[in-house]
């Protein structure tokens, strides 16, 4: 039995003792910090593979400090079947501290492993808390300017009850004329994409706005009784305003883009009729005429039953004409007191009294 201790190696004295205790070859790498090939080349024999002849004693009295053995022991007795060092001395020595080192190093490397699982908390709560001061920013800034606010409009409302109670009487006398007052739109005549308007109600000078909506631009012209005003074109959200003079009576507006126009007479908007016959709806032309329009259309009426009459006088003085009895002749008198052209049926009449006789 002692002679099968005596002819084992020291790998494999040394296997049997990492066996013995249940200890792994990873679990050997952990406690000594010796990478698990040269482990496995002691345990071989395999002394060539460690890094060199100063590696082999600290590894393997290492390994048997490990495994419970005495690794100053084990050296001494495979002293001749180790390779030699230069100096044993320093070996001894690098092998007695090489466990404080390793332990000391082992203990700053849970340190650093600890810090570095502690720093994604710290900047995470690092963030969290400026982000927290931010929001306690942002709400004492914001709750200081509501109050500064509140105040200031308590005293504007305050100021303005009192200016509006003096002024509310005078602002209803002077608002109450124009709701009664009121600016109509009364279409005329029509005709494909022009259309006339008669505007009533309007008094003094009269605001006309031209205003472009939607995003496109629309082009205008506005003309007043012959008299071109203005002519631009407005991009979407703009809008220009005319004063008509109280003297106005007639206002011509051309559209290049009546979809997107918006018309506006003293306040009141203007919506369009649709064109009649096919007429188009992008370019249209608007007349809006001002004031009272019955006296030209009775004055129109009455030139046309003058001429009637007048037609008719005329036809009297013819009829005379054609009469062969002086009684005929008569007729054709009465024709002279309605109209000129009686005259000439007098003459008429005064030649059909000859023939009679």
């Amino acid at each position: 039995m002692s002679d099968e201790k005596d002819n084992l190696t020291i790998g494999q004295k040394l296997h049997d003792a990492r066996v013995a205790k249940g200890y792994t070859l990873d679990d050997l790498q952990k406690n000594t910090k010796i990478q698990k090939r040269y482990l496995i080349a002691i345990e071989d024999n395999d002394f060539d593979a460690l890094p060199g002849e100063f590696y082999v004693r600290a590894f393997v009295k290492q390994y048997a400090d490990s495994v419970g053995l005495d690794g100053s022991e084990l050296l001494s007795q495979f002293d001749t079947k180790l390779p030699d060092t230069e100096d044993p001395e320093y070996v001894d020595r690098v092998n007695s501290d090489n466990p404080e080192t390793r332990s000391a190093q082992r203990k700053v490397e849970e340190r650093n492993d600890k810090l570095k699982r502690y720093i994604p908390i710290i900047s995470v709560s690092v963030v969290v808390l400026i982000i927290l001061i931010a929001i306690w920013v942002a709400a004492a800034r914001s709750t200081r300017n509501t109050a500064k606010t509140q105040i200031e409009t308590s005293k504007v409302s305050v100021s303005g009850d009192k200016s509006s109670s003096s002024k509310s009487s005078s602002t209803k006398k002077a608002k109450s004329p124009k709701k009664t007052k009121g600016i109509t739109f009364k279409k005329v005549t029509a005709s494909g994409s022009n259309i006339t308007y008669q505007v009533t109600g309007t008094s003094g000078k009269t605001p006309l706005k031209i205003a472009a909506t939607g995003t496109g631009s629309a082009w205008t012209s506005v003309s007043a009784d012959g008299t071109s005003l203005w002519q631009a074109s407005l991009t979407g959200g703009n809008s220009h305003t005319i004063s008509l003079p109280s003297t106005t009576s007639t206002v011509t507006i051309n559209t290049g883009n009546a979809q997107a126009t918006q018309i506006t007479v003293g306040g009141k908007k203007l919506t369009l009729a649709a064109p009649l016959n096919g007429g188009s709806t992008q370019v249209r032309v608007v007349t809006l005429q001002f004031g009272k329009s019955s006296s030209s259309a009775s004055s129109s009426s009455s030139s046309t039953t003058t001429g009637s009459s007048t037609t008719t006088s005329s036809t009297t003085g013819t009829t005379g004409t054609s009469s062969t009895t002086g009684t005929t002749g008569t007729t054709g008198t009465t024709g002279t007191t309605n109209d000129t052209t009686g005259s000439t049926g007098t003459d008429n009449s005064n030649t059909g009294t000859t023939n009679g006789y």
